[in-house]
C-alpha cells in the first residue's frame, strides 16, 4: 500500500514547496484512513481553471481548486484522482480573508483531497457551515498546529 502524491506546476509560481503539499496530502489521507491512493495536484493559472471549470462543470470563470476523482471498483482499488489549484485565485481568497497565501493553499490540497474522498458541499451560503467545510477547517488546524506554522 502506499500514497503516491505528484505535485506540477503548470508555469506558475506556487509559495509553498511540493514537499510541504505532499505531506499535507498524505496526512489528509492517512487521517481518513486510505492506505492506497494515486493523486496528483497540479498548481494553474487563472485561465487554466475557469477553461477546466467551463468544460467540465459548466460555470463560467475560475473558481480556487477543481478535483475530479475515478470510481472505485472496490474498497481495495487506489483511491485515484487529480486536483487543480489556481494560485491566483488562492492569492486572492487570502487577501480578502485576511490569512496567508500558504495557509490558503494549504486549505486548498485539503479541500481537494476531500472531495476526491466523496466529501461534498452546498454551492449555496451554508458552504461554511456543511460538514465538508469544517472537517476541513479541523484537519487544516491539525496541520498547522503539528508543522508549527502559525495562521
Amino acid at each position: 500500500m502506499s500514497l503516491d502524491i505528484d505535485v506540477t506546476s503548470d508555469n506558475v509560481r506556487a509559495p509553498v514547496s511540493r514537499d510541504n503539499v505532499v505531506s499535507i496530502a498524505r496526512s489528509v489521507l492517512r487521517y481518513e484512513r486510505v492506505r492506497n491512493a494515486l493523486v496528483s495536484i497540479t498548481f494553474v493559472d487563472r485561465a487554466t481553471i475557469a477553461r477546466l471549470n467551463r468544460k467540465h462543470l459548466g460555470h463560467t470563470g475560475p473558481t480556487d481548486v477543481i478535483s475530479f476523482a475515478f470510481t472505485r471498483a472496490t474498497s481495495s482499488d487506489p483511491v485515484i484522482g487529480d486536483i487543480y489549484i489556481s494560485t491566483e485565485v488562492a492569492r486572492e481568497n487570502a487577501q480578502a480573508h485576511g490569512g496567508s497565501v500558504r495557509e490558503e493553499l494549504a486549505r486548498l490540497v485539503v479541500h481537494g483531497i476531500l472531495h476526491v474522498l466523496g466529501y461534498d458541499h452546498p454551492e449555496d451560503d451554508s458552504r461554511e457551515t456543511s460538514s465538508m467545510w469544517r472537517r476541513q477547517e479541523r484537519l487544516l488546524r491539525r496541520l498547522v498546529t503539528r508543522s508549527g506554522t502559525r495562521r
